[in-house]
């Protein structure tokens, strides 16, 4: 079930041809900044998110279950929700699920995490997966811990960890036993989300795929919808999305975190606008403990 290497040009054809057949309606009405779609290559049908990172009334942070402010602590997660109650406490345009979890009773969320400008989760011993991170200006990088050197957490406003990297600067970039993944669970065939950016880093892009595939032809699938990084999300049982507060693919287990994102038909909360001003003005997260 190999996803043939077509031309983006008529990957978008194909994408677009999709969109008018009925699914203009799974966007928020008269979006710009934020567009919802679906799309199909190869058989393999995707809904596909592309948030305007240049607008400045797009703001992305990360939802945490029951509302908590932090995402674990003392080893412990603070436990989980259902999706519907998630996407309807946060009034916005996009949200989606975010990373790994935990499945024992401890629910502990992978990797650190910053939203608004504060960590939602840190320790220093992190070094695996893949972070996706917005600096200043919402200016999207991409960094591997174990090739990279550990991410710039301070410098980011809003970070999240996941895995496995699918593309590395354009080029199909599979390697997830050198990111430290082992469960068989993410190495196989798995109905899967995942998130990148272009090469102009201006949008960022998420996507839901409907049927279940490898890692590898994920990542064809994403630098064919045009993104020059990307990685994997939680996908399997975790895949959920929801647009305008209506829930297109509903998550089949409790969710720990999500990835929210405000535009301007759905407002950011103040607090959360307030926090993106001073961090472009200066102000970085304080790492918990120094």
């Amino acid at each position: 079930m190999a996803i043939s290497k077509m031309c983006r040009r008529s990957f978008l054809l194909l994408a677009g041809a999709g969109l008018a057949k009925g699914f203009a309606m799974l966007q928020p009405a008269d979006a710009k900044t934020i567009q919802v779609n679906k799309g199909k290559i190869n058989g393999i049908s995707f809904y596909r998110v592309i948030i305007d990172l240049t607008d400045p009334k797009t703001f992305i942070t990360i939802g945490l279950a029951n509302n908590a402010t932090f995402a674990n602590t003392a080893q412990r997660s603070n436990g989980d929700e259902d999706f519907s109650r998630m996407v309807a406490r946060s009034h916005a345009a996009v949200v989606a699920n975010g990373t790994f979890f935990a499945k024992s009773s401890q629910k502990t969320v992978m990797g650190n995490m910053v939203a608004g400008g504060r960590f939602l989760k840190y320790s220093k011993w992190e070094n695996f997966g893949t972070t996706l991170g917005l600096r200043v200006g919402n200016k999207p990088e991409m960094v591997t811990a174990r090739v990279d050197g550990k991410p710039k957490w301070k410098e980011h406003w809003f970070s999240i960890t996941c895995g496995p990297r699918l593309l590395r600067r354009g080029k199909i970039w599979v390697k997830p036993k050198l990111e430290g993944f082992k469960d068989p669970h993410v190495l196989g065939i798995a109905t899967r989300a995942a998130i990148g950016f272009p090469a102009s880093g201006k949008k960022l892009i998420l996507v839901h795929f409907e049927k279940p595939i490898t890692l590898e032809q994920e990542a064809r699938a994403m630098r064919a919808i045009g993104c020059y990084e990307a990685m994997n999300l939680d996908g399997g049982t975790s895949r959920a999305l929801a647009a305008n507060g209506r829930i297109i693919i509903p998550a089949r287990r409790r969710l720990t975190n999500a990835i929210v994102v405000y535009d301007a038909k759905h407002p950011a909360p103040t607090a959360l606008r307030k926090s993106w001003e001073r961090f472009q003005k200066g102000q970085r997260p304080v790492v918990p403990g120094s």
